[in-house]
Formats: structure tokens, C-alpha cells, sequence
């Protein structure tokens, strides 16, 4: 079986991957599990200098890499760009950060000393999705790997161009042989490949289906795993709001990566009283981005596969046919490519497809409120528990909706939910477990060793 590179904007093969042998899997694994011996006897701050190394060496080629993100996978160029400069900045901030996070910690007992170390697995397993080709995988790979661990990688099928060229950025910045390796496998082989004795935890970002099969295998396996599912982000503008604020950020959180991110803002919730008004300038807004060519100058591109915009054209028909006002969009363009337009459903409410399952692309679903209780009910009926959004000017009433109320990993006020080195991200209830980032995401892969000297 073969993998192809297909250009979601014009439809064309770019390329064809062989699929991994299984001793070519095995190889790897030997590879990968010396260079891990050999890379936790480093020095935690001599293995910080590396990862400055690779930070430069992605800043340098930031422009070639971000056109292949956008030939892979349709993502516009200047968004494509920003995910490389964000890799960047990551690795330098686990290389400034880093072994501080990774110190040993004394801890008074009535031992002569006692302290806390912290010290590497083994090879981590990552299953990465293509929506974020270069930043999901480095998002998990730099941390573990900081923290002394090794890497293989089996990146989604249709971005096989950027986990090779992942593989060779960690060479060229002269990682340890066998550190960070990539395998093409599909989905019956990850079994496999979580069982195998050398791979002491995995790192999932994908869909909840996905996550609740690899959780199984991991936990089967007593293996670590971290699981980043999927998200159905509520937006909740109350009535106070700064209108104009809230439309801009809830549009361009809507469409980054042509809707195509777990923490996009899937479903607004509105105050009633502003709710005509919000809807107006929503759809608006909507309707004034521009579609096109990803290599140009352009708000969105094609979505990544054409069954990915199939999937998300009949999410909007059934809602229409179940009472769903199509305000935008809603029609499959008779254009080369996956492209889908901006699209905005108002009156929508639970027990339409928009609601009850996530939208994977550029739809925004509207519903109203007319009390807080409502508007906090509406925004805890999902499944997922990812990312919210709150937009107030009353700053200490919503801050105390987000810390007691909302029930998710990330809750933003007055901005779009986002993924940033210096915080934690990740998820509950059927968006995962586990978290990625800053500190806490460093010792996700680790034995929390405990010392004690008498």
C-alpha cells in the first residue's frame, strides 16, 4: 500500500510514500532506542544548546518549509508561515527553559537529603494529525525529547513530505543518529507499534475515536499516553460586550486554518439583546474573506481532503433541514480543489449536526441565551471540553465564569483560544487527557523519581 501527497487546491499527486516494512520498523526501533541511551546521559543544559541549534536552522528555512505546509495540505501561506515561526520560538523556549523545568527538586524530610529527579522513559510514540503539520509534531517531540526521551513519528498519510523533512531537521541540527525517526504505517499497524517493547509512551492529537482506541492499547500496555482529542468550542458573548471585538475575534477564530483546528471557535452563544446585531456583523464579516489559492494573498484556503469537506457540506444540510437559518455559505463551490466558503447558521440549537458534533471547517453556528444559567448550560452540552471563550467588559464577573463554570483545559476572555509554549494545553471529558507545554508538558514523559538519603 501506498501513501499519496495530493495538493488539496488543485487536486494533483505530488508525490507517492512506501509504506514501512516491518524490519525496517524494526531497524528503527533499535536505532531509535540506543540514540536514547546514549542522549539521556547528555547534560541537560548541553542538550538545551541543541535545541537552539534547531530553532535557527527552522527560522533560517522558515520560508521553504512553510510553502510545504501549504502545497501538503492547503493551509495560506502566511498562515503557514506562522506556524514555522511558532516552532521556532518553541524550541527556543525549551532550550532557555528546560532544564530548569527538569531540575532536581529537594524536599525537607527527616532524611539527610531527599529530592525529586526527573528522568527519561524510553521512545515516545507520536500519532500526529496533518492540520498543523510541523507544529503539533515539534509541540510533543521537543519536550520529550528534552527531557532525555527519543522519538518515531507517524504522521498523518497525507503530509509524509514534512515528517521526512521533520526527520532531517533534527539531523541537520546534529541530534544523536536515530533520535527522532519517522515510519509510514496505517491504521491497523499502530497496534503494533504501541505493543512493542522499546515504545514507553504515546502522544496522540486526533479525533475522540482515535483517542479512545490508542487510550485502550496504552493503558492494555501500561504505557504513558497523552491524548489531545477533539474540541467544540463555545464562544459566549454576553451582553456587554465590545461588539466590534468580539465579531473579529469569533470570524478569525473561526477561520484559522480554514476552520480546520480543534480549537477553532465552533458554536456562538448570544446574549439575546445583541443577538440581531452580532449575527448581522458576524456573517458580514464572513462573507468579506477571501478564498483562494493558498500561495497567494488569502483568508482561507481549500480544506485538506475532499472527504473532509464532504463530511462537513452534509453536517450543514441536515442542520438546515432540522431548522438552521443559513445566513452564508452553505454551497459547495464548482471550483478545482476543496475549497468550502464561509458559512454562518443562526437558530441553531442542540439536536442539529452543527451542534452536536464537531464542525471540522469554516461553520459558525449561532444560538441565544437570554440568562447567564442558560448561556452556561448551552456551553457545557457537548461532549468536548477543549477551549471557551468568554467576551464581557465586566472582567471579574466572567473571570469567575471561567474558573468555576466552564468546564475545559483552556478558557480565554475578550480573546481567541490558542496553544502557547508558556501554557498549558490540553483537555477533559471526551477532548483527552494530559497536557502539552510549558512545564507541565515536559514532564508528561518522565519518572517522577524520588530519592531518599539516610
Amino acid at each position: 500500500m501506498k501513501f499519496e501527497t495530493i495538493n488539496p487546491a488543485t487536486e494533483t499527486i505530488l508525490e507517492h510514500f512506501q509504506q514501512s516494512k516491518d524490519d525496517q520498523i524494526n531497524e528503527i526501533m533499535e536505532k531509535c532506542h540506543h540514540a536514547h541511551l546514549e542522549w539521556r546521559l547528555i547534560y541537560l543544559y548541553t542538550r538545551a544548546k541543541y535545541f537552539k541549534k534547531l530553532s535557527d536552522i527552522i527560522q533560517k528555512r522558515k520560508n521553504e518549509l512553510a510553502q510545504m505546509i501549504t502545497e501538503e495540505m492547503g493551509k495560506p501561506i502566511a498562515q503557514s508561515l506562522a506556524e514555522i515561526e511558532k516552532c521556532a520560538q518553541m524550541c527556543e523556549y525549551y532550550a532557555h527553559n528546560g532544564p530548569q523545568f527538569l531540575d532536581d527538586e529537594l524536599v525537607k524530610t527527616e532524611a539527610e537529603k531527599s529530592f525529586v529527579t526527573y528522568q527519561p522513559l524510553g521512545i515516545i510514540l507520536g500519532i500526529m494529525p496533518w492540520n498543523f503539520p510541523f507544529w503539533q509534531v515539534l509541540r510533543f517531540a521537543v519536550p520529550a525529547i528534552m527531557a532525555g526521551n527519543s522519538v518515531i513519528l507517524k504522521h498523518a498519510p497525507n503530509v509524509c513530505r514534512s515528517a521526512l523533512t521533520l526527520e532531517k531537521l533534527f539531523n541537520e541540527a546534529d541530534f544523536p543518529e536515530g533520535l527522532f525517526k519517522t515510519v509510514f504505517v496505517d491504521i491497523p499497524r499502530i497496534p503494533s507499534l504501541i505493543e512493542h517493547p522499546y515504545i514507553q509512551g504515546v502522544s496522540l492529537t486526533g479525533s475522540e475515536k482515535a483517542g479512545r482506541s490508542v487510550g485502550e492499547l496504552a493503558g492494555k500496555n501500561l504505557k504513558r499516553a497523552v491524548l489531545e482529542l477533539g474540541g467544540s468550542d463555545p464562544y459566549v458573548i454576553f451582553h456587554d460586550a465590545d461588539l466590534e471585538l468580539a465579531v473579529e475575534t469569533c470570524v478569525t477564530s473561526r477561520l484559522v486554518n480554514c476552520g480546520q483546528s480543534c480549537i477553532s471557535a465552533k458554536r456562538f452563544i448570544v446574549d439575546q439583546t445583541i443577538a440581531e446585531e452580532f449575527e448581522e456583523l458576524f456573517a458580514e464579516k464572513m462573507k468579506m474573506k477571501t478564498m483562494g489559492d493558498p500561495s497567494g494573498n488569502v483568508h482561507l484556503g481549500p480544506m485538506a481532503r475532499k472527504d473532509l469537506r464532504d463530511n462537513l457540506h452534509n453536517q450543514v444540510q441536515q442542520s438546515i433541514d432540522k431548522g438552521a437559518k443559513l445566513l452564508t455559505g452553505g454551497e459547495v463551490p464548482d471550483i478545482k480543489g476543496y475549497y468550502y466558503p464561509p458559512t454562518v447558521l443562526a437558530n441553531v440549537h442542540p439536536g442539529m449536526n452543527v451542534w452536536d458534533e464537531e464542525t471540522f471547517g469554516p461553520v459558525a453556528a449561532i444560538s441565544r441565551f437570554s440568562t447567564e444559567l442558560e448561556a452556561i448550560r448551552l456551553a457545557l452540552d457537548t461532549p468536548y471540553g477543549l477551549g471557551a471563550a468568554l467576551f464581557s467588559r465586566d472582567i471579574e464577573r466572567v473571570e469567575k465564569i471561567a474558573k468555576y463554570k466552564i468546564m475545559s483545559g483552556n478558557v480565554f476572555i475578550n480573546d481567541y483560544v490558542k496553544s502557547d509554549p508558556r501554557l498549558p494545553f490540553g483537555g477533559v471529558k471526551a477532548s483527552g487527557f494530559g497536557r502539552e507545554l510549558s512545564y507541565f508538558g515536559i514532564r508528561e514523559f518522565v519518572n517522577i523519581k524520588t530519592i531518599f538519603i539516610k
